[in-house]
C-alpha cells in the first residue's frame, strides 16, 4: 500500500479535508489568495492529516465525524504555518525543490502568511461542532509551545556543540513528533475513544513522528538529489542529529571533542562539512540511527495493537514502515 492508495482508500473524507483546507484559507485579498494558491500547489505527503483520518476511523470502526474532518484539516494548516515560519528562521531559499515565499516575496511576507494560516487553524478547531473542541484546542496549544520550546533548546545547544542523544530526542519530539501527537489524538477524540485507546494513538503518534525526524536526519547524510537539498545542510546549521551523534559514541573522546568543534566553527569554515559527513559514514552513524529508527517504528506498530483489526489500522501500520523505507 502506498500514499497515493491511502489517500483514495479515504475517499470522501480525504476530499472533506482538503476543501475545509481550501475554504478555510479564503480571502477578499487577492495577493493572499495567489499566495495560498501557491503554497497548496505544492502540499507535500500532507501526512498529518491522512494520521488524522485514519486515526479516527480505527478508533470508531470507520465513522469519521465532521469535528475530525476539522481537526485533521487543523493539523495541515498549523503544519504549514510552522513551515513559513521555519523558512524566515532557517533562511531557506527553497523547500519541497521549489522557491519559497519568503525568497520570492521576502521574510514579512512569510510570517505573516504563516500567521495567517494559524489563525486559520485555530478557527477551525473552534468551530467543531461538538464539545471536544477547547480539549483539542489545548493539545494544539501544547503542539505551539512544543514548537517554540524545541527551535530555542536547538539554537541553544547549536551554541554550545553539546547536543546528547536525550537532548536530540526533545528536540525532534518538540518539533517533529508534538504536531503528529496533536493530529492523532484530536481525531481518537473526536471518534469518542476511551482513554485506554487515546493513550495507544498518542504512543503510536508520539513514535512515528520521532521515527520520521530520525531518517529525515539519515537523509541528510545519505540521501540523493530526489531530497531537494545537499547532503549535510543540517550540520551547516550545526545541527548534531541522530547519525552523527551515533559515530561519535564510537570515537574516544578526543575525536569526539575534535568533531564537536568543527560543528561549532563550521559557519565560518563550511568545508567541515564533507570532513563531518565522511565522519559519519565512515564510523557507523548511520548504521546506529537506522537501529535507533527501527526501535521507534517498532514501537508505532506495537501501540496499534490496542485497535481493533481494520483497513485504517493495517495503513496506519503501512505508514509506519513507509516512514522507515522513504527516499525523501
Amino acid at each position: 500500500m502506498d500514499i497515493k492508495t491511502i489517500k483514495e482508500y479515504l475517499g470522501v473524507d480525504w476530499l472533506a479535508v482538503q476543501n475545509r483546507i481550501v475554504s478555510s484559507l479564503k480571502s477578499d485579498i487577492g495577493l493572499l489568495n495567489s499566495t495560498n494558491d501557491s503554497i497548496l500547489s505544492h502540499s507535500g505527503k500532507q501526512l498529518r492529516p491522512m494520521l488524522s483520518l485514519l486515526m479516527a476511523k480505527a478508533c470508531s470502526g470507520g465513522k469519521v465525524t465532521e469535528s475530525a474532518i476539522m481537526y485533521a484539516a487543523a493539523s495541515e494548516l498549523l503544519h504549514n504555518a510552522t513551515l513559513l515560519h521555519d523558512d524566515v528562521a532557517d533562511g531557506s531559499d527553497k523547500r519541497r525543490g521549489v522557491p519559497t515565499i519568503m525568497s520570492l516575496m521576502g521574510p514579512s511576507v512569510s510570517v505573516l502568511v504563516g500567521d495567517y494560516w494559524l489563525v486559520k487553524a485555530m478557527d477551525l478547531i473552534l468551530e467543531a461542532p461538538d464539545d471536544s473542541s477547547s480539549r483539542v484546542m489545548r493539545i494544539f496549544a501544547k503542539t505551539l509551545s512544543d514548537l517554540a520550546e524545541g527551535e530555542m533548546l536547538q539554537l541553544q545547544k547549536a551554541q554550545k556543540g553539546d547536543t546528547d542523544e536525550n537532548d536530540y530526542l526533545r528536540i525532534i519530539y518538540n518539533k517533529t513528533a508534538s504536531l503528529f501527537e496533536a493530529a492523532c489524538v484530536s481525531a481518537a477524540i473526536a471518534a469518542g475513544a476511551s482513554d485506554d485507546m487515546i493513550k495507544s494513538a498518542k504512543d503510536y503518534a508520539v513514535a512515528l513522528g520521532l521515527a520520521f525526524q530520525i531518517k529525515d536526519d539519515i537523509l541528510d547524510y545519505a540521501g540523493t538529489d530526489v531530497v531537494g537539498k545537499p547532503l549535510g545542510a543540517d550540520i551547516l546549521e550545526q545541527k548534531i542529529t541522530m547519525p552523527l551523534l551515533g559515530a561519535l559514541a564510537s570515537v574516544d573522546q578526543r575525536k569526539n571533542d575534535e568533531v564537536r568543534a568543527m560543528v561549532s566553527d563550521i559557519v565560518s569554515n563550511p568545508q567541515y562539512r564533507d570532513d563531518i559527513v565522511s565522519f559519519v559514514k565512515e564510523n557507523g552513524g548511520l548504521e546506529y540511527a537506522v537501529s535507533r529508527l527501527n526501535v521507534y517504528v517498532e514501537q508505532a506498530v506495537k501501540a496499534l495493537d490496542a485497535f481493533p483489526d481494520s483497513e485504517a489500522k493495517d495503513s496506519l501500520v503501512e505508514l509506519a514502515h513507509f516512514t522507515a523505507d522513504r527516499i525523501m
